[in-house]
């Protein structure tokens, strides 16, 4: 379990949220944080796969492995 203390305008846009789609603050905020965590785990990935991008094939070689 987490406990987190919003900003007073993140909690009132949770709370609307909540209200307009007749679910509860909690839902809200963990479908937001699986969310956003998805996200950053996708950044984290695709910026770690930038600083080594392993081996880099010309247009050529892929062309010549796989038989076009």
């Amino acid at each position: 379990m987490i406990a987190v203390k919003l900003a007073p305008d993140l909690e009132a846009r949770v709370a609307a949220l909540a209200k307009s789609t007749g679910r509860t603050k909690a839902s809200v905020a963990r479908e937001a944080i699986a969310q956003q965590l998805e996200d950053l785990e996708d950044y984290y990935a695709a910026a770690k796969a930038a600083k080594n991008p392993g081996r880099i094939y010309s247009s050529k070689e892929v062309e010549r492995e796989l038989g076009l």
